[in-house]
């Protein structure tokens, strides 16, 4: 069995040591280091070497945002799930284009902390459920503006595969995605497969740093 080694950011102490009991009592997961210090963490980050690190946004000595490119930059291995109060979408964005692999918001610990940790281990992204229904609208915003879009240089992906793109990086799986267009699971899987062929990418967050960078987690309208 994989144990997944944990770097704990947080500068509550009662928040961190709840952190420590919901996370200690799983057979997978191990506890490396604990700071509530950016600057320590990012000591910690590459002395330790941590599968996860799971980190707040903000602490007492910094904005923890400005600095998720370094703990990348110490071992691009690292998988970083920010758990945090913040649930502005331009947290979100900024966040996971600057490094962050999954978000979840401190009121949902206790219920999906396990399950994202598990996640961003797997190479995939998590955004809290929460989270994507508030910003799941923007999506669709950009898809409504047809006689705009329709003025655009052609685009390498499909309407429908900018949709299916929007909704994988969000957090939603095959058997989601399917319920909500309206088609069959083999389907969605056919525009994965196409969407990564036409944008020669092959990991999960890759395609949702290339969905954010083209607009496609907001109002923008882009050439995809």
């Amino acid at each position: 069995m994989e144990i997944i080694d944990i770097l704990i950011v947080e500068d509550h102490t009662l928040f961190r040591t709840g952190l420590k009991h919901i996370l200690g009592s799983q057979e997978d997961m191990e506890i490396v280091g604990e700071t509530g210090s950016g600057k320590q963490a990012l000591l910690l980050a590459a002395k330790l070497k941590p599968r996860v690190i799971l980190m707040d946004l903000t602490l007492e000595d910094m904005n923890v945002i400005d600095i998720l490119p370094d703990f990348k930059n110490i071992d691009p291995i690292i998988k970083i799930l920010v758990l945090t109060m913040h649930d502005e979408e331009n947290y979100i964005r900024k966040a996971l284009e600057d490094g962050g692999d999954g978000y979840l918001l401190k009121k949902a610990a206790d219920i999906e902390l396990i399950s994202a940790i598990r996640a961003v281990n797997r190479n995939e992204v998590y955004l809290d459920p929460s989270l994507t229904r508030t910003v799941l609208k923007n999506i669709y915003n950009g898809y409504d503006q047809g006689s705009k879009e329709e003025s655009l240089p052609k685009s390498i992906l499909s309407k429908r595969e900018k949709e299916v793109l929007g909704l994988v990086a969000f957090g939603f799986t095959n058997k989601q995605i399917a319920d909500k267009i309206t088609v069959s699971i083999k389907t969605v899987e056919s525009h994965k497969s196409r969407i990564k062929e036409k944008l020669n990418i092959h990991y999960r967050s890759d395609l949702v740093k290339y969905a954010m960078e083209k607009g496609l987690m907001n109002n923008k309208e882009q050439d995809y």
